[in-house]
């Protein structure tokens, strides 16, 4: 019998979940064992994702800074690398914002069930409101001084510094390249290693998936067990599928205004590697098929693909970035809490930094949008809200993410004169390897 995949798991997770959840709330002192008994699986879960942030972020981020090699390669094709996927970026997140805030798709839940969470989650919400207090006093550069940690090890206990962390990281990415490679080498295979465990560690965290999403599913059913609040949950997943198709039109237009070829060119060419990005929900999975549809399809030079893609692979999270700007909202309005356009711009800032460190593996976005919640004053146990559909949104935004790699790659290509005509050529193998 074939092995069930991980998605279809967690979405029988869910299922199973809400069914046992309504269950049940249908006996007398149901809920005060699920609460005792199964809560806690989901909380233990949750925690997990928090304690791989910050090593995600350290190793991921040294290791993409790090691997540039030489910052003079950022003076032309470097820094239009950087550059162009900086601003899809911003463009994703913006796009997520604007959707979320139009559609509104937490204001749809009703005051009763709101009520309900802000009581389940009492405690998490009190502290990010006692810490927004505190941020209200700060003065207007305040938030330019918390960015550069006074010390590393304390900024690293604490979620809620993460751009501390990721400062960090890049400034030591760059001290990295700057030293004479013999020198940093051992230092670089180390964070090389480090980042492999990392992974594995996420791999292993996500086996849990199904029993964590389980056990928040009951939960979330046991203690508000409103119907609208399943009806607002399928409008957040609309929202977020929303933006990604609207991204995915940004692309195939930015492909014919900027290189002439046709949006049917694109997704012809690159639409194999889509197709393996939605499937495995990885973009690092994807990378050689993604370079060499790029190559061969695309017309892009090997020069560029081998230099862009696996740079994007690392730090380019378009899909991503836009379901953390979504998420995040979604979560504040389901909590009633009011997002000023300030903290609304540090969304921007904050989704746009954590998906530079995001590992292109599964999962990793659930870990980024902690941060992402922790930097807005938003209670982390809204995850709870969103996770029983993460996976198949997962599968979308990977999908996004491996397009606009390929875009920034013809983008980058047609800048340096290195975008030719598709060729069918030989693959060199050693591209050929384990994703």
């Amino acid at each position: 019998m074939k092995k069930l995949a991980l998605h279809w798991k967690i979405l029988l997770g869910m299922a199973i979940g809400v069914g046992f959840g309504f269950l049940m709330s249908s006996f007398e002192g149901g809920g005060t064992i699920v609460g005792d008994w199964v809560k806690p699986f989901g909380t233990i879960f949750i925690n997990a994702l928090k304690l791989i942030a910050v090593p995600l972020i350290l190793g991921s981020l040294i290791k993409g800074v790090s691997d540039l090699k030489d910052l003079s390669r950022l003076s032309a094709m470097g820094g239009r690398t950087i550059g162009l996927y900086l601003i899809t970026t911003v463009i994703a997140v913006s796009i997520g914002l604007v959707a979320v805030n139009l559609i509104g798709p937490g204001k749809t839940i009703s005051e009763q069930t709101r009520t309900e969470l802000l009581s389940a989650y009492a405690g998490d919400a009190e502290s990010k409101i006692a810490a927004a207090e505190n941020q209200k006093n700060a003065g207007p550069l305040q938030a330019l001084i918390d960015l550069v940690p006074e010390n590393i090890i304390k900024a690293s206990t604490e979620n809620g510094n993460m751009l501390q962390v990721i400062f960090f990281a890049i400034f030591f990415g760059v001290g990295l390249i700057l030293v004479p490679a013999e020198v940093g080498k051992p230092v670089k295979d180390f964070f090389d290693g480090f980042n492999e465990v990392i992974l594995k560690l996420i791999d292993l965290i996500m086996l849990a998936a199904p029993y964590g999403v389980f056990a928040l599913m009951a939960a979330l059913v046991v203690e508000a067990p409103n119907a609208d609040l399943f009806a607002a949950l399928g409008m957040y997943a609309i929202t977020v599928v929303l933006g990604l198709v609207l991204m995915i039109i940004i692309y195939i237009t930015a492909v014919k205004v900027f290189t002439g070829k046709s949006p049917s060119f694109f997704l012809n060419g690159i639409s194999p590697a889509q197709l393996l990005a939605f499937s495995t929900s990885s973009s690092a999975a994807t990378l050689p098929v993604t370079m060499e549809r790029v190559e061969e399809h695309l017309g892009v030079d090997r020069e560029v693909s081998s230099f862009v893609l696996p740079i994007g692979a690392t730090i380019n999270m378009d899909g991503t970035s836009l379901y953390q700007a979504v998420a995040a909202v979604f979560i504040a309005q389901a909590f009633g809490m009011e997002l000023s356009f300030a903290a609304q711009l540090g969304i921007v800032a904050t989704a746009t930094l954590a998906s530079i460190g995001s590992a292109a593996v599964p999962g990793a976005g659930m870990v980024m949008l902690v941060i992402v919640l922790a930097q807005a004053g938003i209670p982390e146990a809204g995850l709870a809200l969103i996770f029983a559909i993460d996976r198949p949104l997962d599968m979308c935004r990977t999908t996004v993410n491996v397009t606009g790699d390929a875009l920034v790659s013809m983008l980058v290509a047609k800048s340096v004169g290195k975008l030719g005509e598709p060729h069918e050529q030989n693959w060199d193998d050693s591209y050929h390897h384990k994703g």
